[in-house]
């Protein structure tokens, strides 16, 4: 019984018994007036029973693992909050994300992901750090969608989310083929990027039915750099063909003028930032090689410098990479949640969990991640357009092709929205 209940019983049980005795005691003694009849309790109102709290549905636990302190913090904070804000636009009801911090070292980030229940690893962001969390995922059969664009990190449990600079080269020199230009060279810088940037440049200009005609590596110095744009100009070869004196009597180089011959190529590839692209311009302008003369064509990389619209020497130039449109809606939403603007790698983040959202519907609670899900051919639509995951396991993206002009940087060739097969 309920106890407010029983306490209004119990009051009327005892206001019985009270009147009882009060008349068993009036015919025992001489007449009197009979004494006012106690008033009966108040009756209690009983409390309404409250609903109980809802209970959060049950969801699969997902780790997102980045620098959030340190020398990598901005972009790996970036990252995160990027992934915050998908969660919270899109409603995420069917994932359960925590964030934890590699700086301290990815590969114990990841086993206190894994002890917490994560059946999906996001990130991290640096090549060491995926490689160190590569063998802890593997052990526990998670899959691990990194955000590096080092492609030789792919395989087995470990897909590759980054931007791919040998996909951006292949697009661009497949658009400028297709303008006409047929004799490419190109300038890289010395080391791993470099050695693939130059690998894939080969592929794409004969896949494209061009011809190559001069690959020359740099390392980033002033007196290199010149070197390296006197060597892939062919300066020297030129100026004897036009009976120019290559070196002046006091030790300099004659500037490059109208009377030497034509450019060997028409189309340069430089394979490095666009801030470094740009600190090439005076010497290629200096070896004859000025805009208008040749097209310079860039990577990926130039997607991340804004400012590149406002250098000269690189007026004309193209390069190719994924959509900007949507990056720059979720650029506003972020200054307004967070009151500054993202890294550019924000978009990764909140791809991430756009796709993992798309395939936790298929994903029972506390099963294995469905692997064979990021597999479709169809793939998936994000921040960054329309990407899908190779049998390599790196993201394939549908890249358009910019121009710099001097109203700024223009989308001359856009992304397709889809893969036609």
């Amino acid at each position: 019984m309920h106890p407010t209940i029983l306490t209004i019983e119990r009051g009327r049980w005892q206001a019985r018994i009270g009147l009882a005795a009060l008349a068993l005691l009036a015919a025992c003694t001489p007449t009197r007036r009979p004494a006012p009849a106690a008033p009966a309790p108040a009756p209690v109102a009983a409390e309404p029973v409250r609903p109980a709290a809802p209970v959060a549905a049950p969801r699969n636990r997902v780790a997102l693992l980045a620098p959030l302190t340190g020398a990598n913090a901005p972009v790996g904070q970036s990252i995160a909050n990027a992934a915050n804000l998908a969660v919270l636009d899109i409603g995420a009801a069917r994932i359960d994300l925590r964030i934890y911090d590699t700086a301290g070292g990815a590969e114990a980030a990841a086993n206190r992901a894994l002890a917490d229940g994560a059946r999906l690893i996001l990130g991290p962001l640096l090549a060491s750090d995926v490689r160190a969390v590569a063998t802890v995922a593997a052990a526990a059969n998670v899959p691990v969608l990194s955000f590096s664009n080092d492609a030789a990190l792919a395989g087995g449990q470990v897909f590759v989310l980054g931007f791919q600079p040998g996909q951006s080269i292949a697009r661009v020199v497949s658009y400028a083929r297709g303008r006409g230009l047929e004799r490419f060279a190109a300038l890289v810088p010395a080391g791993v990027y470099g050695q693939r940037a130059q690998a894939s440049f080969v592929r794409a200009v004969e896949a494209s039915g061009g011809r190559t005609t001069a690959v020359i590596p740099y390392t980033r110095e002033p007196a290199k750099m010149l070197a390296a744009a006197r060597a892939v100009t062919g300066y020297d070869a030129r100026a004897r063909a036009s009976g120019r004196p290559v070196i002046r009597p006091d030790g300099t180089v004659a500037a490059g003028t109208a009377r030497l011959a034509p450019l060997p190529f028409q189309g340069l590839m430089v394979a490095d930032s666009g801030a470094v692209a740009a600190q090439f311009a005076p010497a290629l302008q200096r070896f004859g090689a000025a805009p208008g003369t040749m097209i310079l064509l860039g990577t990926e990389l130039w997607n991340t410098e804004p400012g590149l619209a406002r250098a000269p020497g690189l007026k004309g130039a193209l390069f190719a990479a994924v959509p900007d449109e949507r990056f720059g809606r979720l650029s506003a939403r972020y200054r307004e949640k967070y009151g500054t603007g993202p890294s550019r790698l924000a978009s990764l983040g909140y791809d991430s969990i756009l796709l993992a959202n798309s395939i936790a519907g298929n994903w029972p609670l506390g099963a294995a991640f469905p692997k064979a899900a990021l597999y479709a051919r169809e793939g998936f639509a994000g921040i960054d357009g329309a990407f899908r995951f190779t049998p390599g396991n790196i993201a394939e993206r549908a890249l358009e092709v910019q121009q710099i002009g001097a109203a700024g940087i223009a989308t001359v060739s856009p992304a397709p929205r889809s893969f036609a097969n």
